[in-house]
């Protein structure tokens, strides 16, 4: 059986990155796909490191342990099932407690009125232990798919792709470095041919799309979103408005490329542009906005074991919907309706 090849584009959002975790073990479980592309930006470069690591040293099951072991490290537990005292609250009234939780409280307000440089030498980036044990030999090596890891240059605002042997563990916390919480990573540039700063890269590419555009890769990218693209409810408190401000700026980049890629068929479609001339890129996404409209910043900032797993398990349902509804349209065509995403 001839499998399918796919490129798999990763999104950032903290905690929430375990959604992608169980799309991603799903993806991986199915002997029909091969992943042949990542495009990852924060939690979605953690998660791409570890399924690149996992595929070229043997394969997508080391692929599945990796993603294991990353949010077992995330989550702080061995078991996610110690939390499930909490399970008959349900993932929403998980997040509110923690969002209203004194302690939440306390820590969102000094996050606010304190700098990360303000630390000084006690300062130590709390990604470090975690990325440190990465297997970045296979990471960033030339086997298994192409890993292409999103950060934001500060002094300039642009996006920065890192590909392949670009790869370091700075470049993995860089592309995971809200600038309220982490210090700026420093990073020696290639491009720019000196050091430069660079922070969280949902700023600019939540994930890019354009590095999945090369010709050696796949036509199909499946986005795993994990920022709603719509909230019906109008945010009210401060946590609620600053919590909607980044989704919006954190989606623009992906909408604006995905609104491109319309574009461009459109034009291929009409005959303005010949067959051949650019790359008809067919888009997938797998999504669950309805839970994510019950989660809060709370759940992306403190990893909570119970809704860690939720997200996990909602991750493969997603995903298993996904595949079961629009497999058939990989390599043939969008599954979702672009135009309606736009109008």
């Amino acid at each position: 059986m001839t499998r399918k090849k796919i490129n798999v584009a990763l999104q950032g959002g903290g905690a929430h990155g375990a959604f992608t975790w169980g799309a991603l073990d799903v993806l991986l479980a199915d002997d029909r796909i091969d992943i042949a592309g990542v495009s990852g930006t924060s939690a979605g470069a953690l998660n791409g490191a570890a399924v690149k690591a996992g595929l070229a040293l043997a394969g997508e099951q080391a692929a599945r342990d990796n993603l294991d072991w990353l949010w077992d490290q995330v989550a702080g537990v061995q078991d996610l099932r110690i939390a499930s005292w909490m399970a008959p609250f349900g993932p929403a009234q998980v997040s509110q407690a923690l969002e209203y939780s004194l302690p939440y409280a306390i820590g969102d307000a000094i996050g606010r009125m304190v700098s990360p440089y303000a630390y000084g030498p006690f300062y130590r980036n709390p990604l470090t232990d975690i990325v440190s044990k990465f297997n970045m030999d296979k990471v960033c090596c030339d086997d298994g798919p192409q890993l292409f890891i999103n950060a934001t240059r500060v002094r300039n605002g642009k996006l920065r792709v890192f590909r392949q042997a670009e790869v370091t563990l700075e470049v993995i916390m860089a592309s995971a470095c809200l600038p309220t919480l982490f210090q700026a990573v420093t990073i020696h540039d290639t491009e720019t041919g000196q050091d430069e700063e660079f922070w969280d890269g949902g700023y600019t590419g939540n994930p890019a799309l354009f590095p999945l555009f090369d010709r050696s890769l796949p036509d199909d990218i499946i986005v795993i979103n994990i920022n709603p693209l719509e909230r019906e409810q109008l945010p009210r408190t401060p946590q609620q408005i600053q919590n909607r401000i980044n989704e919006i700026s954190f989606n623009s980049s992906l909408l604006r490329e995905m609104r491109a890629i319309s574009f461009v068929k459109r034009l291929i479609d009409e005959g303005t542009i010949q067959e051949g001339q650019m790359r008809r890129i067919n888009m997938h996404m797998i999504a669950d906005d309805a839970l994510m409209n019950d989660l809060s910043i709370a759940t992306k900032v403190v990893p909570n074991g119970y809704v860690i797993g939720t997200l996990r398990d909602a991750g493969a349902r997603a995903a298993e919907q996904f595949l079961d509804s629009h497999f058939d349209q990989i390599g043939t065509g969008d599954s979702i309706d672009m135009r309606t995403m736009f109008s």
